[in-house]
């Protein structure tokens, strides 16, 4: 998983990218987080408790999208497409559902918020 990192100078918003078929984590990065220190922190502290076997999972409602964390993998998904697992995409959605849809492992996941931070306190 790849991602990068870019500020708005004039405007002072973030942007987060990532690689294909984890695009929906650029958003939740730059909606969820935005430039919030205390708010990475914690989430990087939740992290920590699940790691450490305090806690099995964690999940953050936002208000376009969803994270969910547990002891193995991260899912950030946009609530509007929060189907069930026996729900079945036709063909043209698929693509759609890749850009508001991503998985990837809790290291990675982990990594790239701790990336973030630094990135954030940079200014």
């Amino acid at each position: 998983m790849e991602f990068q990192f870019r500020r708005n100078r004039l405007e002072g918003t973030v942007f987060a990218e990532f690689s294909m078929g984890h695009e929906v984590l650029g958003s939740w990065f730059a909606e969820n987080l935005g430039d919030d220190k205390n708010r990475a922190n914690y989430i990087l502290n939740q992290i920590m408790l699940i790691k450490t076997g305090r806690a099995n999972h964690w999940r953050d409602i936002g208000r376009d999208l969803t994270i969910d964390i547990d002891t193995e993998q991260v899912r950030v998904f946009a609530n509007i497409i929060d189907f069930e697992d026996d729900h079945v995409l036709d063909e043209a959605m698929n693509l759609y559902n890749a850009e508001s849809e991503s998985y990837c492992g809790l290291e990675d996941f982990e990594s790239a918020l701790q990336s973030w931070l630094a990135f954030i306190q940079e200014k």
